[in-house]
């Protein structure tokens, strides 16, 4: 008669087998994680885009006194005396230049003075036949102003009072806009209402409910930048304050956004 052998490990072994991988007996924390839906959501991205006129402008000007030109030396320091007569004289045409400014209707607390610059210059001599020319040293003594313009349709006057007052460089006008906070809040809440707008359409258009907001990133956030526009003092003079050549334009500021919003179930 044939023995069978019965093996006391091998029904266990297969019943926790069994037990680790049925459904029904799996922990209860992980099948519910496993059970829960997907978190729907609605991604949207929006871009805005403003023009902007400037409203107020900064004159940058420079005027310059120098000393007469000497033979140069190893020695290339300038008399002190010398120096002191063309910073008189470069003193003296900056007190004029703001007394011609204010006479054109400027407050005197809207011109702002630089810092003296004393600045060693090399020239060449006159040449003279058989010769190349000795090379002379001078030194140029420059005083930088900066007239701020509250109203545009002044400018053309103060650009003529600048150049009746003899200034030696217009550096150029650099348009600004008094209220930036309010431009660059107006370009935002447009990109927002954008991104909103966006929503609902996609949301109507696919038979969906949208949810609460679930996020909202700027992705490139409004930066508005002042525009200047080179000029010299010659062409101030040749343009005699038209307001033509000194029109400010339109700045552009621009806005992006990405919001998120929840899907609600359907019912």
């Amino acid at each position: 008669m044939t023995q069978i052998r019965r093996n006391s490990g091998f029904p266990g072994a297969l019943m926790s087998l069994l037990l680790l991988s049925s459904p029904l007996l799996a922990t209860p924390g992980v099948a519910s994680a496993q059970q829960e839906a997907p978190h729907k959501r609605l991604d949207v991205q929006a871009q805005s885009e403003i023009q902007v006129v400037p409203d107020e402008a900064t004159l940058s000007a420079r005027l310059w006194e120098r000393t007469p030109a000497i033979a140069q030396r190893e020695d290339t320091s300038t008399d002190p005396d010398t120096l002191g007569k063309a910073r008189q004289r470069l003193e003296e045409r900056a007190a004029r230049m703001i007394e011609t400014m204010e006479t054109a209707g400027l407050d005197r607390e809207a011109i702002s003075a630089g810092s003296l610059r004393v600045q060693p210059e090399t020239i060449q001599g006159r040449k003279e036949e058989g010769s190349e020319g000795s090379r002379m040293t001078r030194t140029r003594l420059e005083r930088p102003f900066e007239i701020d313009i509250g109203d545009l349709d002044n400018l053309p006057v103060m650009l003529d009072a600048l150049t009746r007052a003899g200034v030696n460089a217009l550096d150029g006008v650099t348009y600004d806009l008094s209220n930036r906070d309010a431009a660059t809040d107006k370009a935002l809440t447009q990109a927002l209402e954008k991104a909103r707008n966006k929503a609902e359409l996609m949301a109507d258009t696919l038979g969906i409910e949208l949810g609460p907001v679930i996020s909202v990133s700027e992705n490139r956030s409004p930066v508005y930048q002042p525009r200047m526009m080179a000029m010299s003092a010659g062409a101030a003079a040749e343009s005699g304050g038209s307001n033509a050549e000194y029109r400010p334009g339109t700045i552009t500021l621009d806005a992006m956004v990405s919001v998120s919003w929840g899907i609600r179930p359907a019912e």
